[in-house]
């Protein structure tokens, strides 16, 4: 692609995020599919014979590595290194909700499935803000359905059934209830933030008012408008 000076400095943080989304999507696909786990299938199946305690198996202990490494990394780098937008504190409090949340149910064994989390969100078009293309950062229109299927269909149906309803069910005193389900709806919350922005995006297109395709988050966008 041609990019101009300013897409050129965002190509590092897109680079960087088409490279981890990809490998951690597909990890997750591999945990969630083309294993025994019947997480996706079956949601409540986390809480069977759940104990206190109980040993993490090794790959999933991985996922959480992997996940806790990105989202602390993701905090420096949201704060100093990315280009700031108009989402950029929200992403903050994200990271440090999902770093709570896969830390604290790492710690305390208690929601042994953060790879179902991710992967919805990945599924759902984590990729679609990390391809700088030609005139800037465009968001594709094609995720925007799984955007809305996998964030606020699947993540709802998937992710905070079986902590809401599922777990008393199984584990009727079940420790940090409220916490965890306290984060689950801080990220529902969020993720119905950023579908607003998807919302404004199309919004714009169909109305006329974007001579091309920009990320309605950018500042920079609404600088050239206005220059």
């Amino acid at each position: 692609c041609n990019l101009q000076p300013k897409d050129a400095a965002k190509m590092p943080e897109s680079a960087w995020k088409l490279l981890f989304y990809s490998l951690s999507w597909s990890y997750g696909a591999y945990l969630l599919f083309c294993t025994d786990y019947p997480f996706f299938h079956d949601p409540p199946s986390v809480f069977y014979d759940w104990k206190q305690g109980m040993e993490v198996p090794t790959d999933i202990a991985i996922a959480y590595l992997l996940q806790c490494s990105f989202y602390g990394h993701s905090l420096y780098a949201t704060a100093y290194m990315d280009t700031w937008r108009k989402d950029s504190v929200v992403m903050l409090l994200h990271h440090v909700v999902t770093l709570t949340l896969i830390a604290s149910s790492y710690a305390f064994s208690v929601l042994p499935f953060p790879r179902s989390r991710d992967w919805g969100a990945r599924a759902a078009g984590g990729w679609a803000g990390s391809v700088p293309c030609q005139g800037g950062t465009k968001p594709p229109l094609s995720p925007c359905p799984g955007r809305f299927w996998f964030r606020l269909y699947w993540f709802p149906l998937k992710v905070l059934y079986a902590p809401c309803h599922s777990s008393l069910q199984s584990v009727p005193n079940i420790p940090f209830y409220f916490f965890f389900n306290a984060l689950l709806l801080v990220l529902t919350l969020m993720n119905i933030y950023w579908f607003l922005y998807i919302v404004l995006f199309v919004a714009k297109v169909l109305l006329g008012q974007m001579q091309e395709v920009n990320d309605v988050r950018e500042y920079d966008v609404e600088d050239s408008r206005s220059a």
